[in-house]
Protein backbone atom coordinates (compact mmCIF):
# COMPACT_ATOMS: atom_id res chain seq x y z
CA UNK A 1 0.00 0.00 0.00
CA UNK A 2 0.99 3.43 -1.05
CA UNK A 3 1.63 5.80 1.56
CA UNK A 4 0.44 9.41 0.85
CA UNK A 5 3.00 12.26 -0.48
CA UNK A 6 3.27 16.02 0.69
CA UNK A 7 4.58 18.04 -2.57
CA UNK A 8 5.24 21.78 -2.01
CA UNK A 9 5.11 23.66 -5.07
CA UNK A 10 6.84 27.12 -6.66
CA UNK A 11 8.57 27.91 -3.24
CA UNK A 12 10.95 29.99 -3.61
CA UNK A 13 12.07 31.69 -0.26
CA UNK A 14 10.69 32.42 3.72
CA UNK A 15 7.21 31.30 2.49
CA UNK A 16 8.99 27.55 2.95
CA UNK A 17 10.14 27.62 6.42
CA UNK A 18 6.22 28.94 7.34
CA UNK A 19 5.30 25.63 5.08
CA UNK A 20 7.21 23.13 6.87
CA UNK A 21 6.26 24.71 10.11
CA UNK A 22 2.17 23.54 9.72
CA UNK A 23 2.75 20.58 7.24
CA UNK A 24 5.68 19.27 7.68
CA UNK A 25 8.84 18.57 5.51
CA UNK A 26 7.68 18.10 1.94
CA UNK A 27 8.41 14.32 0.01
CA UNK A 28 8.75 16.27 -3.48
CA UNK A 29 9.45 19.97 -3.83
CA UNK A 30 8.75 21.04 -7.31
CA UNK A 31 9.92 24.36 -7.93
CA UNK A 32 7.43 25.19 -10.49
CA UNK A 33 4.01 23.82 -11.80
CA UNK A 34 4.36 21.88 -15.02
CA UNK A 35 3.31 18.45 -16.78
CA UNK A 36 5.61 16.37 -14.75
CA UNK A 37 4.84 17.95 -11.30
CA UNK A 38 0.81 17.47 -11.95
CA UNK A 39 1.80 13.93 -12.68
CA UNK A 40 3.19 12.58 -10.00
CA UNK A 41 0.67 14.08 -6.78
CA UNK A 42 -1.28 10.90 -6.83
CA UNK A 43 -4.65 10.68 -5.12
CA UNK A 44 -4.71 10.83 -2.03
CA UNK A 45 -1.50 13.29 -2.18
CA UNK A 46 -1.55 16.43 -0.36
CA UNK A 47 -0.10 19.38 -2.71
CA UNK A 48 0.87 23.04 -1.20
CA UNK A 49 1.38 25.50 -3.89
CA UNK A 50 3.20 28.82 -2.50
CA UNK A 51 1.44 30.34 -5.64
CA UNK A 52 -1.35 28.69 -8.08
CA UNK A 53 -3.59 25.86 -7.68
CA UNK A 54 -3.65 22.51 -8.47
CA UNK A 55 -5.84 23.69 -11.20
CA UNK A 56 -3.43 26.11 -12.70
CA UNK A 57 -2.83 25.24 -16.27
CA UNK A 58 0.66 23.81 -16.41
CA UNK A 59 3.80 25.52 -17.70
CA UNK A 60 5.24 24.33 -20.91
CA UNK A 61 8.45 24.56 -19.65
CA UNK A 62 10.20 21.72 -17.35
CA UNK A 63 11.68 22.77 -13.84
CA UNK A 64 13.83 20.44 -12.32
CA UNK A 65 12.36 18.83 -8.94
CA UNK A 66 13.41 17.63 -5.05
CA UNK A 67 12.87 14.44 -4.02
CA UNK A 68 13.34 14.78 -0.25
CA UNK A 69 13.97 12.12 2.49
CA UNK A 70 14.68 13.51 5.86
CA UNK A 71 14.83 9.81 7.58
CA UNK A 72 16.13 8.20 4.59
CA UNK A 73 13.03 6.14 4.26
CA UNK A 74 11.60 7.10 1.14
Amino acid sequence: MRRCALHFVAFRGDEYTRAVRVFGTPDFIHFGWDRWAQAEVMPGDTAVFARGTFEDEPSTYGFPDLREAADGSR
